[in-house]
C-alpha cells in the first residue's frame, strides 16, 4: 500500500482510477479538470451530467472512456479563504472519499493531482502537506491493495522549506568534499633535470611471479574449513530483518506499511531467506524499523550495500535518519525534490 510522487501529465497513466480535481457542477473546465475532459472525450461530459453535481469535499465515479485509466473518480476541493473556513478539513476529506470510492471499486492504483492548488488558490506546500497526511492516513488504516500516486506537473511545492534548505546545504558540503579527479594534482616541484638511469643497468626487471613467488603458488582449499565457514555465515538480509521486528514486536502489516513496500513485495521477503532487496526496498525497512544509523549500516552490508557520502539518495535518508526523522513519506518527499529514486520503489 504505498504511495508515490511523480512528475508526469495524470491523464497518460494506466491507472485503474484517475482523480480530477473537478468543479461543483462537474460541467468540466480549465487546469487539470479541463485537460482530464478532453483526453476522455464528449461521453465523459455526458456521464457527469447523469450524477448532478458534487458537493465540495465529496467524490463521484464515472468511467474513464478515452483515457487509459478505467475510472475518474470526480472530487471537489475546496476554494482557499485563507484557511479560516474548514478549508483543510475538505481537502482532507477529498481524499478520503476519493480513496474510499476507489477501492470500493477494487482499483489497485489510484492516481491524484495536488487538488485545490491550481485555480482554486489553495498553497501548494500547505496543499501537499495535507494530500500526503490524508493519503498516508488512510492507507494506513485499509486493509486493500492499493497504491497511490501523486502527480505534479512542476516539483516546486517540494522545493520549499526549512527541510529543502537544509539538504540543499548538506548535499554541496558533500560535492564540495570530494576528492579532485585524476590528474588534477600538479605538482610545484620543478621538473627532473638529470639523466635517468636505465632500468636495465640499475634495476634489473622480474616478472610478476619472480617479485612475489608466494602470490603465485597453488594454494590448497581444505574443504573440511570451507564447510566449516559456509556454516558459519552471518545472518542473511532477511534473517537480521525478520529478528529485528519480532524484537520490536511488529506485525508484518506495520512493517510494509512504514516502509512504504507492497504485501506482495513483502511476503517474498519473508519467504526467501535468501531475498536479495533492491538498495531503495533495503533502506525502506530500515527506515520502518527506526533503526539508528550504525543499525541501518549492519542491515545494509547483509545485503551487499553500504552508505555513500557521494551518492545524494543516501546523505538524503542519512540526513532524516541522524535528525530522527523516520516518516518514509517525508522522506520520499525530499528525495523526490531532488530526483531521487523513492524508498519502496523497487
Amino acid at each position: 500500500m504505498p504511495l508515490f510522487f511523480e512528475q508526469t501529465d495524470i491523464t497518460g497513466l494506466a491507472a485503474d482510477a484517475i482523480v480530477n480535481a473537478a468543479n461543483p457542477f462537474l460541467s468540466g473546465g480549465g487546469g487539470v479538470d479541463g485537460a482530464i475532459h478532453r483526453a476522455a472525450g464528449p461521453r465523459l461530459s455526458e456521464a457527469c451530467r447523469a450524477l448532478h453535481g458534487c458537493p465540495t469535499g465529496q467524490a463521484k465515479l464515472t468511467p474513464g472512456f478515452d483515457l487509459p485509466a478505467k475510472y475518474v473518480i470526480h472530487t471537489v476541493g475546496p476554494v482557499w479563504r485563507g484557511g479560516g473556513f474548514g478549508e483543510e478539513k475538505l481537502l482532507s476529506d477529498c481524499y478520503r472519499h476519493s480513496l474510499a470510492l476507489a477501492a470500493e471499486h477494487g482499483c489497485l492504483t489510484v492516481a491524484f493531482p495536488l487538488i485545490s492548488a491550481g485555480a482554486y488558490g489553495y498553497p501548494s506546500a500547505e496543499a501537499l502537506r495535507v494530500a500526503v497526511q490524508a493519503i498516508s492516513a488512510f492507507l494506513a488504516e485499509c486493509d486493500a491493495d492499493l497504491t497511490v500516486i501523486l502527480t505534479v506537473l512542476d516539483p516546486a511545492p517540494f522545493r520549499r522549506g526549512p527541510l529543502f534548505q537544509t539538504l540543499s546545504a548538506r548535499l554541496a558540503e558533500t560535492r564540495s568534499a570530494r576528492p579532485p579527479k585524476a590528474g588534477a594534482f600538479r605538482s610545484s616541484s620543478p621538473p627532473f633535470s638529470g639523466s635517468a638511469p636505465s632500468p636495465a643497468q640499475n634495476f634489473p626487471l622480474l616478472s610478476a611471479e619472480e617479485q612475489a613467488p608466494e602470490l603465485f603458488a597453488p594454494k590448497r582449499v581444505d574443504r573440511l574449513d570451507l564447510k566449516e565457514q559456509l556454516d558459519r555465515l552471518d545472518e542473511s538480509f532477511s534473517e537480521m530483518l525478520l529478528r529485528r521486528i519480532d524484537e520490536q514486536g511488529l506485525s508484518d502489516a506495520a512493517c510494509y506499511k512504514r516502509a512504504n513496500l507492497d504485501r506482495k513485495l513483502f511476503s517474498k521477503i519473508r519467504s526467501d531467506r535468501a531475498y536479495h532487496p533492491s538498495r531503495q526496498t533495503a533502506l525502506a525497512l530500515a527506515v520502518a524499523l527506526r533503526l539508528t544509523l550504525p543499525e541501518t549500516e549492519a542491515l545494509l552490508r547483509t545485503a551487499g550495500y553500504a552508505l555513500s557520502r557521494s551518492d545524494p539518495f543516501d546523505v538524503i535518508v542519512e540526513t532524516h535518519i541522524r535528525a530522527g526523522d523516520y516518516d518514509v513519506h517525508r522522506i520520499n518527499q525530499s528525495l523526490f525534490a531532488f530526483g531521487q529514486k523513492l524508498l519502496g520503489s523497487c
